[in-house]
């Protein structure tokens, strides 16, 4: 099967989510069948084109490993791939219309003269839709060319998607009924119609649509926020297309061999950014210590951390605990500093047992008479120290891990107290024992 698809944003603001999947679904689609993936501008609209608009669209779906085999940046056979630099193309193809009365003159603009009759068409998404256009009061003949020159997008979409042999469209739900009118168009060129496929709108998790404005609807956050690429990626996938399997965790190569347009489903995908990073930590699961902690660190810095000789042992112990990148620098600020925050509840349930500064007295005395200091040393002076106690070792566990990392919850405390030392243990319990 001959496969082109295309994507087409307009260079009027950031790359959005609903933007990225639908070049994600074209992408998939293009590579399943070894066919080619187009990248076109619509930048006709003089007044809100960006240049950093622009740029965001081409950093956004190289992030996300979206590579285009023509467009911008690469070429191809059927450029140019501006809108803004096709006049002479849609001159040719108006003088078309008009010399076969397709069109004709109101006001200063043209308009295109629709033949009244029910118009079906068949999309491989939302089955088969038909608009009846016998009732010109509901279906006006549409205006393809402005008074001041300038050509609609119903027009140079259907110019374009012929010219660069385009044969399959798939883009959003809401463009659904324009779908109709280019068909007309095309009847009226003598071309050959691609095949469409409208995929669902992407909603925030209250049914409400998802706007420029709600969290997660940029793609050029993710990076700054500390996601992985593949598990955006992997997320997107999600939003309205469904393996038809239990499993949820994808990487690039698995979604070209098992994407197809007849799992998206009908129903509007669910933004959950909070689902998007739990897919990440799986994601971040399957990264190379070196390589983790290598991504990791810009975002260490940023928070003036010290990078110390026990750097990798750090992130090795909080690597698991993560969901993003951006999250590491709490993670392990206590590992890679002294002086940090005590997570204030747990501070307190500390301080509502009587017994805790007995124990945690006990417990620095302990440490401090070791002189060979291993995690098992430690657990044995533990211990010892609650037999003389009459304590459960369990009672000591929460006091010292809040002595040692100010929270309640972390990595395990046998990789805490190696990564510290002796000295910094019982220095820490000290401290602690005078909060209390």
């Amino acid at each position: 099967m001959n496969v082109r698809t295309r994507f087409a944003p307009s260079p009027t603001g950031y790359l959005h989510v609903g933007g990225a999947r639908t070049a994600l679904f074209n992408w998939l689609f293009a590579r399943k069948y070894g066919g080619e993936f187009v990248l076109r501008i619509e930048d006709t609209d003089e007044a809100r084109n960006t240049d950093e608009a622009r740029q965001a669209i081409f950093e956004g779906m190289q992030w996300l490993g979206l590579d285009w085999d023509e467009g911008p940046e690469e070429g191809g056979n059927f450029g140019p791939y501006y809108q803004s630099q096709r006049r002479e193309i849609y001159d040719t193809w108006f003088a078309k219309l008009v010399a076969t009365g397709h069109v004709y003159e109101d006001a200063g603009a043209w308009r295109f003269r629709f033949e009244r009759k029910p118009v079906t068409m068949h999309d491989l998404v939302c089955g088969e839709v038909t608009i009846d256009y016998r009732d010109e009061s509901n279906t006006p003949d549409m205006v393809i060319k402005r008074s001041d020159g300038s050509y609609v997008f119903h027009f140079v979409n259907v110019v374009d998607d012929l010219e660069m042999q385009i044969t399959h469209v798939i883009r959003g739900e809401d463009h659904l009924m324009n779908t109709p009118k280019h068909l007309q168009l095309i009847e009226a060129f003598g071309g050959k119609a691609p095949q469409y496929a409208h995929i669902p709108l992407i909603l925030n998790p209250d049914g409400s649509k998802m706007s420029k404005r709600d969290a997660g609807a940029a793609v050029g956050d993710y990076p700054r926020q500390g996601f992985l690429s593949e598990s955006v990626v992997n997320f997107i996938a999600l939003l309205g297309w469904n393996s038809k399997t239990e499993q949820e965790i994808f990487n690039l190569t698995e979604l070209t061999q098992i994407f197809s347009l007849e799992n998206i489903n009908r129903s509007p995908g669910r933004f959950d950014l909070e689902k998007c990073k739990w897919v990440n930590q799986q994601h971040l699961h399957e990264v190379a210590l070196d390589d983790f902690a290598t991504a990791a660190r810009p975002f260490v810095e940023a928070a003036n951390l010290p990078i110390s000789d026990n750097y990798l042992a750090a992130i090795a112990a909080v690597k698991d605990k993560v969901r993003l990148f951006s999250e590491v620098p709490n993670a392990v600020n206590f590992l890679l500093k002294d002086n940090f925050d005590f997570d204030e509840q747990a501070l307190e349930k500390v301080r509502g047992n009587s017994a805790s500064k007995n124990l945690l007295s006990s417990l620095q005395s302990a440490f401090a008479s070791i002189t060979a200091w291993s995690a098992e040393a430690a657990k044995a002076a533990l211990n010892e120290a609650a037999l003389v106690a009459g304590a459960k070792p369990g009672q000591w566990m929460f006091p010292l891990r809040v002595a040692l990392t100010g929270r309640a919850h972390g990595p395990d405390l046998g990789e805490v107290m190696i990564l510290l030392g002796r000295d910094r243990c019982v220095t820490r319990i000290s401290q602690l024992a005078e909060k209390i």
